[in-house]
């Protein structure tokens, strides 16, 4: 049986000026209970459009859609009585405990009183949220909220679960656990659950994948069918020595004949039609490339990028970020250039709570710097120490050759700040926007135009220059935070989760413009919980419970890990587990002494 049905789908949007948007082009969608299924597709694509359409908070254009057999538009209360939803921002009270938002929740749904407490036993074990019941939600972290979540939407037991990107913003052991839950949901309840993501690797856990673009399914398969659409044209080359992944990376994706192309695994994957030995780049760095098997990954890029082609639109890449050349790479060594960021013996308490502990490491011009760990880490907070956003209780910290204890103020004038969440002016314009920050930072006259426009071409914004930047996709709403952050020519540029919630074909356009960033010198640090983002770091560090844990270049910890093969996902779990276990033993150790 289908849980969800629809034929000829259809969702138009009209706009104030008379004209339309299509979210939704006549789609079908068959969809099997008792299975996970993904829904994937780049920015805008309209996953979320069919999300609330299949929960009855949204009412279509045109054509059929029922759940469980019932027609959603006649029925909908019927409907959201069978299935449960999960939005990308869940509504957790964060000033209420995690069982008090469970009451609440079953309060709202009407659960029996005689039902909820196997309920929620059965739900506190499987999220592991049992020894945190009396724990504000709003003192969780990142991980357990996602989680929270999770069990406030299965108060009760529903035939359907809709879930819109849950992991957005999540590291991946939280990751992996929320996975764990939802197939031990379907396999123990035969739940039928159908999730949106970003992550390739998460819809490669589905039984079928739906592939949206512009409103239109381009594909609908298995994850090892839609493996196969990039079958005999992947490969991978290791860069000459010197050479940044990410480097290598953008000359690959400049040229015409490269589909794709991503660091992974110590090396740059790609997918082209045409024979890589053909390739510009490789011709003259002297370098060549092996076969390797497709991943879902390369199927959804090849995808996507056929779909572009098309339509005649291009992969619609920032100029700048396009115009790589494909010549030989010169660089000096990143470890030559002068130290933008000292910190020594870095110290950050909040009360009696410590959430950073003596944490020292220096970062040089034009290096990417990663900051990773797990969620409640002490990244974030090192990280708006960095920015001069948080002083330090202990240590020294200087930005730019400035102190930042002294001179606080000297320092943020050489420094542009992307934050994790949009925070610019949704009411005002593109351009209202870029002109605001551009005053904020000092500039004025001809200056203040001429930086507006550079970084309006720099960052591909020309086209949408009159639009409320909170009616802007998320792609477009990080571009225009990347040209405000920049618009000052700061020396350092702070990025908190830039890529957070945006699909893997905004990802490669963004890396491409901290490649280009990085290479005319500007220092870049960032935090990310995408860990395969740590390939294009020159180093990054790996922080859990405010103490550093490990600190190099993806290589350097590759080799002390011994997981040459691994992947980013991989290492930071097996480096923070690792840890884990030893502060375990040692905190048994000294119990028993005491």
């Amino acid at each position: 049986m289908m849980v969800i049905e629809a034929k000829g789908l259809t969702k138009v949007f009209p706009l104030e000026d008379g004209r339309a948007v299509k979210a939704l082009c006549g789609v079908d969608l068959s969809v099997p209970e008792g299975q996970l299924t993904a829904l994937v597709g780049p920015d805008g694509a309209g996953k979320t459009t069919l999300m609330r359409l299949i929960c009855g908070l949204m009412t279509k254009t045109a054509g059929r859609l029922a759940v469980a057999g019932i027609d959603v538009t006649a029925e909908p209360q019927a409907v959201q009585d069978l299935l449960s939803y999960m939005p990308q921002k869940f509504g957790l009270y964060e000033d209420l405990t995690v069982q008090e938002n469970l009451d609440l929740y079953a309060d709202l749904h009407g659960v029996p009183q005689d039902v909820r407490e196997k309920r929620f036993a059965h739900l506190l074990a499987m999220t592991e949220l049992a020894p945190f019941t009396a724990r504000l939600a709003g003192k969780l972290s990142g991980g357990m909220k996602q989680k929270l979540g999770l069990a406030c939407t299965l108060v009760r037991s529903p035939k359907l679960l809709l879930l819109d990107e849950p992991t957005v913003g999540v590291d991946p052991l939280s990751r992996r656990e929320l996975w764990q839950i939802l197939q031990q949901l379907v396999r123990e309840e035969h739940l039928s659950v159908f999730v949106s993501t970003a992550y390739m690797e998460e819809a490669a856990l589905c039984e079928m994948v739906y592939v949206l673009n512009r409103g239109r399914f381009l594909k609908v398969g298995t994850p090892q069918a839609l493996r196969q659409i990039a079958a005999g044209t992947c490969y991978a080359v290791c860069p000459p020595a010197g050479m940044p992944l990410r480097s290598l990376q953008s000359r690959l994706l400049a040229e015409d004949g490269v589909l794709d192309a991503v660091p992974s695994g110590g090396v740059v994957r790609f997918t082209t039609r045409g024979e890589p030995q053909q390739l510009l780049v490789l011709a003259r760095l002297g370098i060549g490339a092996e076969a390797v098997a497709p991943r879902l990954e390369d199927g959804f890029m090849t995808l996507l990028k056929e779909d572009a082609a098309t339509d005649g639109k291009g992969d619609g890449l920032p100029e700048t970020a396009a115009n790589f050349g494909a010549g030989t790479f010169s660089a000096a060594p990143v470890s030559e250039a002068p130290v933008e960021i000292e910190v020594h013996d870095l110290v950050r308490k909040f009360g009696d709570f410590t959430a950073v502990a003596h944490t020292s490491f220096s970062v040089h011009r034009g290096e990417v710097f990663g900051l990773l760990g797990p969620n409640g880490a002490g990244k974030t907070t090192t990280f708006r120490m960095l920015c001069g956003l948080l002083p330090a209780t202990s240590g020294r910290l200087s930005v730019a050759g400035v102190n930042l204890r002294t001179a606080r103020i000297e320092a943020r004038a050489n420094v542009g700040y992307v934050a994790q969440k949009f925070s610019l002016y949704s009411s005002l314009s593109v351009y209202e926007n870029l002109r605001f920050f551009g005053g904020a930072y000092g500039l004025s006259g001809y200056h203040l135009f001429e930086r507006i426009e550079a970084v309006m071409a720099e960052f591909h914004l020309r086209e949408v220059a009159d639009q409320a930047a909170g009616s802007l996709p998320g792609g477009y709403k990080q571009r225009l935070s990347m040209a405000a952050a920049l618009i000052h020519e700061p020396k350092i540029l702070f990025l908190d989760e830039p890529t957070s919630g945006i699909d893997p074909l905004a990802r490669r356009t963004f890396w491409r413009e901290i490649t280009a960033l990085s290479e005319r010198g500007t220092t870049i640090i960032i935090t990310t919980h995408f860990m395969e983002e740590a390939e294009y770091c020159d180093r990054f560090m790996i922080q859990d419970h405010g103490r550093m844990l490990v600190l190099g270049s993806p290589e350097e910890i590759r080799q002390r890990m011994r997981l040459p093969d691994a992947t980013m996902d991989d290492i930071f779990v097996a480096i923070v587990e690792q840890a884990r276990s030893e502060a375990e033993k040692d905190s048994k150790a000294k119990g028993a002494v005491s």
